[in-house]
């Protein structure tokens, strides 16, 4: 397995060559899911087809969500460019996705419109880990600083959307299990009509888990994870110009855990669990008039988390957010469109000894130009009024470039953006409470501020092949961190810390039914003294085949996932790895599905976080029925 990965990456180059004498012909199941053509929201907030966005997009179909079948969404994210994540422990433990190299914390995710960011937490930040992949329908991940559209903290977004509005009545129901006592149940249906439309999705996970940490040598007991997550939208259609909808989201989830400490005597047990609800809600209104387009929102959520060791409650929080928003647009055509908005944010922490809210105002414009169908370029600003810190104003400058080849279109592209973000409520809270001390009680926090750019070139051929290579460079000043030295509360570097590197992705249509896929990306990252930043693989690889034999009835999949180079706190090295997964589908009668897989195949033992076990081979196995 040591070999797998450079063998593979060497194995790209004849086939890329074969590619491209592969007849025109080929199964749309294996095409390329990236086209110039297809239509994206995230870049801007507004549709726009990917031909003539300037800054750096992936896109996954809920085929390849289904395809992959990863019980959590983030699985399927890191088979993504530039996206690695560190998980402690399994399903449900505490999760890290970092977008080429920055703190998980700097990613906002999006559930149809809704932020789902826990301000409960150290930082306000999405839990990954809570998040199921089950009724996700389509992914967006805009890579880079992107605070002109979303504000602060937003070094990334990850935009989530499940079932869209069709006339009639359709759905999938499915069951499942596997090792490590897995079962999951989800159903996921919606229908409408001209006037109205609904969809609704809901999933049971449960699991029995496996021991979570290395140091756990006593107890050795299994740490489970359960959840229920409930998703439902409901539309209606006042006019052919008037929309209203209501989004409401639901997750309940516990989870068990080791290393902790009790609440009487502070010993150090392996006892612990959590349980974590967060209920989140959008209620929106688009109306079109003309050229111009206007939705206005009011979205939150509210966030409850508990901590127990040995059965007594010991360290718990509620945090809630609320968003009211409005996106105006003007346009008259590809040469010129106009994106403008307001959003007025309400953030708030009670973890019993912290209580601490705070607003943040935000106004954006963003200019949108085009010249014969070639030439593409937007230029934005945004000021933004923190309660706690001032005001700050992000801007962002992309173009796109498109050339006609014979045999496909070559785009050429980039783009410049800033952000950034203000310490967190608990980040205040605790720096200015009775907890911290020298040299962190000393220490006035400020905010953040971040800048990146990223220059790539894209070719897309009549015959199916995908090609694209980024260079990307993007800075975080004053960064803030935890005193992990005297554990005094948290410090602020008054320096830069940045993260550097190269995208290459590829989609390759070899044949009728056979299909290639892979990514990679070399990252350096570097502290503001100049040593590495913990927990960056400098290598990430991934690799897949995809195989519709027998008239497309079974589809086969395998999945390679590779890093390399990464280190831990005191530079420690960290665990390469390479891992391998298997899929298999098999369509038993119209509408119903067999499907399997084999997960870690070759039983890679391997560390994300030093002392976090992760899950060995595993098979899973269940029935899909869509109508």
């Amino acid at each position: 397995m040591k070999h797998l990965f450079p063998l593979t990456a060497l194995a790209l180059v004849p086939t890329v060559h074969a590619a491209v004498e592969s007849p025109a012909s080929v199964d749309a199941a294996t095409r390329s899911e990236y086209t110039m053509e297809e239509t994206v929201v995230t870049s801007s907030r507004i549709p726009m087809p990917l031909r003539q966005v300037g800054t750096s997009v992936s896109v996954i179909s809920a085929q390849d969500i289904e395809r992959k079948g990863f019980h959590s969404l983030y699985e399927v994210l890191r088979s993504q460019p530039a996206i690695a994540a560190s998980n402690t422990g399994g399903m449900g433990k505490t999760t890290s996705v970092r977008i080429r190299g920055e703190e998980g914390y700097r990613t906002r995710v999006y559930f149809d419109g809704i932020d789902v960011s826990d301000t409960s937490g150290t930082q306000s930040s999405p839990r990954f880990e809570e998040i199921l992949s089950s009724g996700v329908q389509r992914v967006e991940i805009l890579r880079g600083p992107q605070g002109l559209m979303y504000g602060a903290d937003a070094g990334g977004i990850v935009n989530i959307s499940t079932r869209q509005p069709e006339p009639g009545f359709q759905g999938q129901l499915s069951a499942q299990g596997g090792r490590y006592g897995t079962s999951q149940f989800a159903a996921d249906i919606g229908g409408g009509t001209e006037q109205a439309d609904f969809a609704l999705s809901a999933s049971q996970y449960d699991t029995d888990g496996f021991n979570a940490r290395t140091t756990d040598t006593g107890l050795r007991d299994d740490d489970g994870y359960n959840n229920t997550t409930l998703h439902g939208r409901v539309g209606v259609n006042a006019s052919d110009n008037l929309r209203f909808e209501l989004v409401a989201r639901s997750t309940d989830s516990d989870s068990e855990y080791d290393g902790c400490n009790t609440v009487d005597t502070f010993a150090a047990t392996d006892r612990c669990s959590n349980d974590f609800k967060q209920d989140a809600w959008l209620g929106s209104v688009d109306y079109q008039s003309g050229n111009f387009g206007h939705h206005l929102a009011y979205s939150g959520n509210d966030t409850e988390r508990q901590n127990y060791s040995e059965g007594l409650p010991s360290f718990g929080a509620e945090g809630s957010l609320e968003k009211w928003s409005y996106l105006g647009n003007f346009t008259t055509g590809d040469s010129l469109r106009l994106i403008y908005g307001a959003e007025k944010l309400s953030e708030s922490l009670d973890d019993g000894s912290f209580d601490r809210e705070r607003d943040q105002d935000g106004y954006f414009l963003e200019y949108q130009g085009g010249f014969g169908d070639r030439l593409f370029f937007t230029a934005g600003a945004r000021y933004d009024d923190n309660d706690d810190f001032g005001s700050y104003t992000t801007y962002r400058l992309s173009g796109a470039y498109l050339v006609k080849l014979a045999t496909g279109e070559l785009k050429f592209k980039s783009a410049y953006g800033t952000g950034f973000r203000a310490p967190s409520l608990y980040e205040i809270a605790y720096n200015t409470g009775s907890f911290a001390y020298p040299p962190a009680s000393d220490v006035t926090l400020d905010a953040e501020e971040s800048a990146g750019f990223d220059v790539g070139v894209v070719w897309l051929s009549d015959r199916g092949l995908y090609l694209e290579a980024n260079y990307f460079d993007q800075t975080v000043s004053d960064e803030i961190y935890y005193d992990l030295v005297a554990y005094s509360g948290y410090l602020q570097d008054r320096g830069e810390t940045e993260s550097r590197g190269v995208e290459l992705i590829t989609e390759i249509p070899l044949s009728d039914g056979l299909g290639v896929s892979a990514n990679y990306t070399y990252n350096d990252t570097e502290n503001a003294d100049g040593s590495t930043r913990v927990r960056r693989p400098r290598h990430l690889g991934n690799f897949g085949v995809n195989w519709r034999p027998l008239a497309g009835d079974l589809v086969l999949g395998l999945h390679l996932r590779a890093a390399r180079d990464a280190v831990d706190i005191n530079g420690q090295d960290m665990d390469d790895y390479e891992v391998v997964d298997l899929n298999a589908s098999y369509e038993l009668l119209q509408g119903l599905q067999l499907f399997g897989r084999v997960e870690n195949l070759f039983d890679e033992d391997y560390e994300e976080v030093p002392t976090y076990n992760t899950g060995g081979a595993a098979l899973y196995a269940g029935v899909r029925y869509s109508f």
